[in-house]
């Protein structure tokens, strides 16, 4: 048995590894603290030095994160041909990340169970044509769907871009910048739901989604049920370790030590607000892979032992596959099953 577990194991592995050096198109960038990210941050710090400063502006953060997630509510809601449309409340230096773009499925008709909504986050990198599946079978089973385009992705991805490297990279302060987009552009598509007159609301995120959504979810308490497909404890171990961020850790590797990177990143790490999710006695589903080359099996099942003695409702799924191979034929199925699945029974 032990030696079919092995060969299992390699042969997940050599998956796992061909489908993540498919993409010939990564870029190692340069490391930059990128302090000029942080100016309109409604935190600040008198350090001079950016490390010394970035690390202030996280201990403020952590003590009061509320005021780092909180937004002026969007007034300009649209929908056209399908397409939420609306200004981010966090204005950035590239125009085409500024307009949030969300793909809407309303719920079917026949099976529609209420006024009920959840977003859906993608994982990071996902074109516009990814998680449509998953949307679709959400709204068939009765539940509004609406699939958010994350900062730096398809819609709003800059011309010079052809991977979302500003919304993960090399550039410390870009990567808390988008992950704070992210956040607020998330809560704000809630602001519509509600608008709409949906009153069960909740979040499915996958990789990079499910850390945005924690994050978002961990500082509204209208998310009532949760999905986070993939999950880990710090910003920083996902980079250092994981296989699909290869590349920016070649960028970074000689200018900072990942315990220092941890400490620049506390402040979008999920880890940090496990208690403060905790309170708000939520509904959540995690699932994880035995064989992640990503999110390291072993920082999911740390956060996931957190959950569990902060006495969260949750329900847990491991799945014997990998991060990029949960994407393929048959682990998409049974990944989605236990989805929708749980949406329904618990939305």
């Amino acid at each position: 048995m032990e030696a079919v577990r092995q060969w299992y194991g390699r042969r997940m592995d050599a998956w796992e590894m061909f489908l993540a050096t498919r993409s010939t198109d990564r870029v190692v960038r340069p490391f930059d603290w990128g302090v000029d990210w942080a100016a309109d941050w409604p935190v600040a710090s008198a350090e001079t030095d950016p490390e010394a400063r970035l690390i202030d502006i996280n201990r403020q953060v952590l003590a009061d994160s509320h005021k780092f997630f909180d937004y002026p509510k969007p007034t300009d809601f649209r929908l056209l041909n399908g397409w939420l449309q609306f200004t981010s409340p966090v204005e950035t230096r590239h125009s085409l990340n500024n307009t949030v773009h969300a793909k809407f499925f309303p719920a079917k008709e026949r099976w529609k169970r209420g006024k009920k909504a959840v977003v859906v986050l993608p994982h990071w990198n996902a074109h516009a044509g990814q998680h449509i599946g998953l949307c679709e079978g959400i709204a068939a089973l009765g539940i509004t769907a609406l699939r958010l385009s994350l900062p730096y992705h398809d819609h709003r991805m800059p011309p010079e871009l052809h991977r979302a490297d500003f919304a993960v990279s090399a550039n410390v302060a870009r990567t808390i910048d988008a992950t704070r987009q992210a956040v607020i552009d998330v809560r704000a598509c809630f602001d519509w739901l509600e608008r709409e007159g949906f009153e069960d609301l909740g979040i499915v995120g996958t990789s990079l989604g499910s850390c945005y959504a924690f994050l978002a979810s961990a500082h509204d308490d209208r998310l009532k049920t949760n999905v986070f497909n993939h999950c880990s404890t710090t910003f920083a171990d996902v980079v250092w370790t994981g296989l699909s961020t290869r590349h920016i850790r070649e960028g970074i590797e000689n200018e900072i030590t990942v315990d220092r990177l941890r400490k620049v990143w506390d402040c979008v790490s999920p880890v940090h607000y496990i208690d403060q999710f905790a309170a708000m006695k939520k509904k959540s589903f995690f699932m994880y892979t035995t064989y992640d080359t990503t999110f390291r099996p072993e920082f999911s099942r740390q956060i996931v032992e957190q959950i569990r003695r902060s006495g969260a409702n949750h329900k847990l799924v491991v799945l014997p596959c990998g991060h990029y191979t949960m994407g393929e034929t048959p682990f998409k199925f049974i990944a989605g099953y236990h989805i929708v699945n749980f949406l329904k029974r618990n939305l």
